[in-house]
């Protein structure tokens, strides 16, 4: 499925904070959204979800997703939000099954169908082992890792995480980048907001750049990721490498106390 947003405008308590944003997400693709903090990355991948008004237009092939019930876009995009709160005290199990819920009628079981895609969403991030415990008795990172599985339950197309990798170790970050990328690979579109410009130089088809509400890049990480950009766009000097045929980068020192100008 392809994914494509037109002139999206964003305005927050009469403040403008994404600006004629135009971009595209294909099947089988893991993109990342990038850019300092208040870039307005956050209140895109919002209104592409469609949790936020907006102006301009989203399609997916090629159809108005305006024109989709709320059902219906859920069933074709799912969305991790960037807040990892779980305010039940339901099971872990019972938080992914909420990703069912775009496919269930009122009051109905889970159908088997359901039950498998809660399983394998639990493996997929390897939270079997804590199906049964309370969801507020888990640790930041274990709430991110289920917030993601409740995401993959529902099988959706389209995937939009907002700083999936937030809150968690070196290993569980590598884990879900290594899902994310099983998802693209499988025929999803993924679109994750990142700050890890390590991961995002391994394992991204595409970055997407955002300053100060706008796109000003878009393309292959060895590509974008440069030092020009990372000195313009963060103020910082990378190191740049390649290890097993990957190319890899890691932002090694502060150019200025404020970015420049992009």
């Amino acid at each position: 499925m392809r994914l494509e947003a037109s002139n999206i405008a964003v305005s927050l308590s009469g403040r403008g904070i994404v600006h004629d944003a135009q971009l595209r997400l294909d099947t089988g693709e893991l993109v990342g959204l990038i850019g300092p903090n208040g870039a307005g990355k956050s209140t895109l991948i919002r209104a592409l979800a469609g949790v936020i008004a907006h102006r301009g237009e989203v399609r997916l092939d090629g159809a108005p997703a305006s024109r989709l019930t709320p059902r219906q876009r859920a069933r074709a995009i799912a969305y991790l939000p960037q807040d990892r709160r779980i305010e039940w005290g339901i099971s872990v199990r019972d938080v992914v099954a909420l990703g069912r819920h775009p496919f269930q009628r009122r009051f109905a079981a889970l159908s088997p169908e359901d039950e498998a895609a809660i399983d394998a969403a639990l493996g997929e991030v390897d939270a079997g082992a804590i199906a049964a415990r309370s969801a507020k008795a888990l640790s930041g990172g274990e709430t991110a890792r289920v917030l993601l599985a409740r995401a993959l339950a529902v099988g959706a197309k389209v995937l939009l995480a907002d700083e999936p990798v937030a809150a968690l170790d070196p290993y569980h970050q590598l884990h879900v980048m290594e899902v994310l990328r099983g998802q693209a690979d499988r025929g999803a579109a993924v679109l994750a907001v990142l700050h890890d410009m390590t991961l995002a130089s391994r394992f991204l088809d595409r970055v997407i750049v955002m300053v100060d509400g706008r796109i000003v890049r878009d393309g292959p990480p060895g590509e974008v990721l440069d030092v020009a950009l990372l000195e313009a766009v963060y103020g910082v000097t990378p190191l740049i490498g390649a290890h097993q045929g990957k190319r890899w980068l890691v932002p090694w020192s502060r150019t200025a106390a404020n970015r420049g100008e992009f």
